[in-house]
């Protein structure tokens, strides 16, 4: 059974899998410690500034655009398709008009389903299908889905009302190229849908209700400083770490931990709660130890679109009085690469 952590509102529990309760418990404050016999922990924030500033990182250290069925994603490539979902996204802000929104049920299911209509809901069906939540029961269907939707050519053109992003498996012409098209638009529009869901989500449930006074931003600072999304950022074994620091070995990979310098108490006022006004007077740009889109040298390229989606999603559940429901009292994190709150029952306030 898994310890509890107080990290929401009103009184209500947020559980963690033993792993991530037991860094939290164990090894707050730490800096640098041995998590197994060939990985290093870090939460130290001036190490962390100095480690990630050592080198860029490694194509396959790139959380999105590391290689896809054996092909590498170039920079040119990748930038492509971060513009394209950039497009799109903005698009989508055009349609946001935050009218009538049926949003309860659980979240962050329903948040998912909302943004990958909002966004992507005008491609096709092999595409809109690859941002579906129920491939991440196991990777088998993901392949499944992406082979099944690759065989059949596509159109020279794209179908009318295609995104950007979808407008690439157009210009695919083999089996090969279709399913490197289709990859790259589940990492890309699949990152976007179930980052934003699960920020938003975690934001309902550490504060909701929202006093009024508070800013969407700075409710989706702080809930990214308890529930980072990146909660951990690999970097592999690399001679640059053991000059920085002799307790790093040359052959030892380091976890930069963000879950515990968002909670280290020599970098924050009252570590452990939930508290969206400590951002009228801090930077999140500049804070140290505040990582939620990686290093300032690299950080993440999806953060600008993140954020205002986040924002716009949480003025639609605060306009339509959404808050949790008030028999959940406790929600559990499950250990994933990305950080979530599962089944939170979102019901319209009395």
């Amino acid at each position: 059974m898994p310890h509890s952590a107080a990290f929401a509102s009103d009184g209500r529990v947020t559980v963690f899998a033993p792993r991530i309760e037991s860094l939290l418990r164990e090894r707050l404050g730490t800096g640098l410690f041995r998590l197994d016999t060939d990985t290093i922990g870090v939460s130290d924030s001036g190490l962390i500034d100095a480690l990630l500033g050592a080198r860029p990182a490694s194509k396959f250290e790139r959380p999105i655009f590391k290689p896809l069925l054996g092909h590498t994603i170039t920079r040119p490539e990748s930038s492509a398709v971060m513009r394209a979902v950039s497009r799109d996204v903005n698009q989508a802000f055009l349609k946001f008009t935050g009218g009538d929104v049926d949003l309860t049920g659980k979240w962050p299911h329903v948040a998912h389903n909302y943004l990958r209509d909002l966004v992507f809901g005008s491609d096709p069906y092999r595409l809109r299908v690859m941002v579906d939540r129920r491939l991440e029961i196991t990777p088998k269907l993901t392949w499944s889905a992406m082979t099944a939707g690759s065989v059949l050519p596509a159109r020279r053109r794209p179908e009318k009302g295609s995104t950007n992003l979808g407008a690439m498996l157009y210009e695919a012409g083999t089996y090969r190229e279709r399913r490197h098209a289709m990859g790259l638009y589940r990492r890309a529009a699949a990152a976007v849908c179930f980052t934003v869901s699960a920020l938003a989500t975690g934001a309902m449930w550490l504060g909701a209700p929202f006093d009024s006074e508070v800013s969407n931003r700075h409710i989706i600072h702080e809930t990214l400083r308890l529930l980072p999304i990146s909660w951990n950022l690999l970097r592999m074994a690399s001679p640059e770490f053991h000059a920085l620091d002799n307790r790093i070995g040359a052959s030892d990979d380091v976890l930069v931990l963000p879950l515990l310098t968002h909670r280290d108490p020599n970098l924050w006022d009252a570590p452990h709660d939930f508290r969206p006004d400590r951002w009228n007077s801090i930077d999140p740009d500049n804070h140290p130890g505040y990582l939620p889109f990686g290093h300032v040298n690299e950080r993440c390229w999806g953060r600008h679109m993140v954020i205002p989606l986040a924002e716009r999603l949480l003025g639609i559940a605060r306009r339509n009085r959404l808050t949790v429901d008030p028999a959940q009292r406790s929600a559990y994190v499950p250990l994933r690469g990305l950080l979530s709150v599962n089944d939170v029952r979102v019901v319209q306030a009395q």
